[in-house]
């Protein structure tokens, strides 16, 4: 029956079998992506689907294969840092396009307390979720362990060490910090700083390890007075860079673990009256949109962010669909982009 010439209701799955002539279990594994129907058969489902306008139940679907069609991106972050770094709108990026294709329903959680940690806990202990995604991993966090106990595949933006038991997707930090570094020193720098990252992440002490390396590597030692620890935000690389000017007036170079860092570095050496790069050459990562528009642009190390978070939706999707337990471990590389700053 039609209501102005519509449909009144729905077409069943019954419908959709008499249409095609074949059983309603037959018009549910088509639906459902199964190999055991033949050709023809399954060109006869698709058809009665097309001519009725059947469209299929994905929560009942769902409920069959114990699936929710969902994924959780979890950020352990404040939202002032989620919508003030570029990191985090690229790897969002990266992640949606890769699921546009795919029926998953993207979920952004953020956790910034215990009681939105124990929350989220509940959240997935009702299986809410076929997976998550976590991006900003520190140290201690123990939300991939609590994944690990449920058995609910996961993927993380980075790792929290080189023993890393949950998949992740990385970049080569150690590499592209090195890089960095080295350039610095041909450039005949030698009186080289680092601002890094919060140390309770393995990010941060990667890139410092790159950087001690690259000093390693040219016959210098590494001097504490050289390093100062921040937290990835604009305003700690304005501090860092402050307290490095008062440790270390003579320095030359700055190697800052990111590009909002870095630009916060530029305005306390524009404060104290340094030019870049004539006094203090200056070197950033990420590679991301600030670096682009600062004065003068950051050279910079680039880190393939939006495919980063394509990768990690590619590998959980991939995880979700084979029930695995085995992981995988991701790592893609970087290069040095030269630019005005040093």
């Amino acid at each position: 029956m039609a209501v102005n010439g519509r449909r009144s209701r729905q077409p069943t799955l019954e419908e959709v079998a008499a249409r095609a002539g074949v059983g309603r279990g037959t018009v549910s594994r088509v639906i459902n992506g199964s190999l055991r129907v033949s050709d023809q058969t399954k060109a006869a489902v698709e058809q009665a689907v097309a001519e009725l306008g059947y469209v299929p139940n994905r929560a009942a679907r769902a409920l069959a294969g114990h699936r929710t069609d969902a994924i959780a991106l979890v950020v352990p972050e404040a939202e002032t840092k989620l919508f003030a770094e570029p990191y985090f709108s690229d790897i969002v990026r990266g992640v949606g396009a890769e699921l546009a294709e795919t029926e998953m329903q993207l979920l952004l959680t953020l956790i910034r307390t215990t009681k939105e940690r124990q929350r989220f806990a509940q959240y997935l202990r009702a299986q809410r979720v076929d997976g998550v995604l976590v991006v900003s991993v520190h140290e201690h966090d123990p939300l991939p362990d609590l994944l690990e106990d449920l058995g609910l595949p996961a993927v993380l933006s980075g790792r929290r060490s080189d023993l890393e038991s949950v998949s992740y997707v990385d970049s080569d930090n150690v590499g592209g910090a090195r890089s960095a570094v080295a350039h610095l020193l041909a450039g005949g720098r030698r009186r080289i700083a680092t601002i890094t990252g919060a140390l309770d992440m393995y990010v941060a002490q990667c890139r410092l390890d790159g950087y001690r390396q690259a000093l390693r590597a040219a016959g210098m030692g590494s001097d504490g007075h050289l390093v100062a620890e921040s937290d990835f935000t604009e305003s700690g690389g304005r501090r860092a860079m402050a307290e490095l000017l008062a440790r270390e007036p003579r320095l030359d170079a700055v190697f800052a673990a990111s590009d909002v860092m870095a630009a916060g570095a530029l305005g306390a050496l524009r404060a104290a009256g340094r030019r870049v790069p004539e006094d203090v050459a200056l070197v950033g990562f990420d590679d991301s949109a600030i670096a682009r528009h600062t004065d003068p642009p950051l050279t910079t190390v680039r880190q393939p962010i939006e495919e980063m978070g394509r990768a990690m939706a590619r590998v959980l999707v991939e995880e979700i669909g084979s029930r695995t337990t085995a992981k995988r471990h991701v790592v893609l590389g970087t290069r040095l982009v030269r630019r005005d700053s040093a």
